[in-house]
């Protein structure tokens, strides 16, 4: 894929920020005291540029919280009025670029939601023809690189210069740490693409849960992302939106004096192949517990056989073949016999123990 987009440099559009620029405020706008509260605070943190606050809120279910609409774009002008911080707001068709415009909010957003679909971002595309204003734009819902290529080309087409990509992760049905996969390889791509593009990290949306806000935010400075979003809230635990990945500005201003910002010469290649081969040592893994769960789950059915023909658990012979075929192999593919003797045996006891279990608990019945 070849790609030719001149776009400008963070600080083009920024002036001035610190390393790593740093995104905050509510998921939500929820109230002007809450709004200005909560900016006010942030604006006493050296590294947060930015305040964000979403008026237009894309829920999944009607019923739910769906922002504050046009009135929020009220309290971010007091927000300007009374800090330093430059506001952005999430866009979701022309009608809400149009209200941004008008409020002079200084940075929009587009969401995952709303990336997903060509038609929704040509549409803000053409209303932004002709406009001098930073668009942010979201990863996709889904993994798919072509379709964040393809918004950020469309904004660029339509004349923007100063743009932004926020990595904010991607739904894997049944997963179970993040709630949304962070897939760095996607990002790195990306930065490999387009090497004069932002990349925002969003923590938020990657983990779901605050917890987890401090080990991500440190694997994007690790990465040599170029800032952060991270959603903040003077009273995380009864905001109207996305209340566990929410923290208070306090606690924001803690974990970014934690983080350990690398010095960056100028050349990321080592850091990117290197989370390359990782994520590729990620999904090895996930292959071997699964295959490691599956062959339990065939133990189980050979103890079940055993059990039911009186068989004794222990079997030496088997036992012999296993650990001689497997050395073999692995000698073959480059394997040290020790370390490969301590899995198969740990591997063995764990057969034998759940293979016990299943005669025990048939006597027992």
């Amino acid at each position: 894929m070849s790609l030719n987009l001149k776009i400008n440099p963070l600080k083009k559009w920024l002036g001035d920020y610190k390393y790593p620029l740093v995104i905050s405020g509510p998921c939500s706008a929820e109230s002007e005291d809450q709004v200005l509260e909560t900016a006010l605070q942030l604006s006493k943190i050296p590294n947060v540029k930015i305040f964000r606050a979403g008026i237009w809120k894309p829920r999944t279910r009607p019923g739910d919280f769906e922002g504050v609409g046009d009135i929020g774009l009220l309290w971010l002008k007091k927000v300007k009025q009374q800090t330093n911080l430059l506001t952005t707001v999430e866009v979701a068709n022309p009608m809400h670029v149009e209200k941004c415009l008008k409020n002079n909010v200084d940075v929009l957003w587009i969401g995952a939601r709303t990336v997903v679909n060509p038609f929704s971002i040509q549409e803000i595309s053409n209303v932004l023809k002709g406009v001098d204003i930073p668009v942010m734009i979201k990863n996709p819902v889904n993994p798919d690189i072509k379709l964040w290529i393809g918004a950020i080309e469309r904004i660029y087409n339509a004349g923007i210069k100063n743009i932004g990509a926020i990595h904010r992760g991607f739904f894997i049905y049944d997963n179970k740490v993040y709630r949304n996969q962070p897939m760095w390889e996607i990002p790195i791509e990306l930065k490999r693409l387009l090497p004069d593009l932002p990349i925002i990290v969003d923590p938020s949306h990657i983990c779901g849960n605050r917890q987890l806000l401090s080990a991500v935010s440190q694997r994007a400075m690790d990465l040599g992302m170029s800032g952060l979003m991270i959603e903040s809230h003077p009273n995380p635990s009864k905001a109207l939106s996305d209340a566990n990945q929410q923290i208070e500005p306090s606690k924001l201003e803690t974990l970014l004096s934690e983080l350990i910002i690398r010095k960056q010469k100028g050349d990321i290649d080592f850091e990117n192949k290197l989370e390359e081969l990782r994520s590729q040592i990620d999904e090895i893994d996930l292959k071997l517990i699964e295959d490691l769960a599956n062959r339990m789950q065939v133990v189980d059915e050979i103890g079940k056989y055993k059990q039911e023909n009186k068989i004794t658990v222990l079997q030496l012979k088997r036992w012999n073949t296993i650990i001689n075929d497997r050395l073999k192999s692995g000698e073959k593919l480059g394997i040290y016999n020790d370390f490969l003797v301590k899995i198969l045996e740990l591997i063995h006891l764990e057969s034998i123990r759940r293979q016990t279990n299943i005669v025990k608990n048939s006597k027992n019945i």
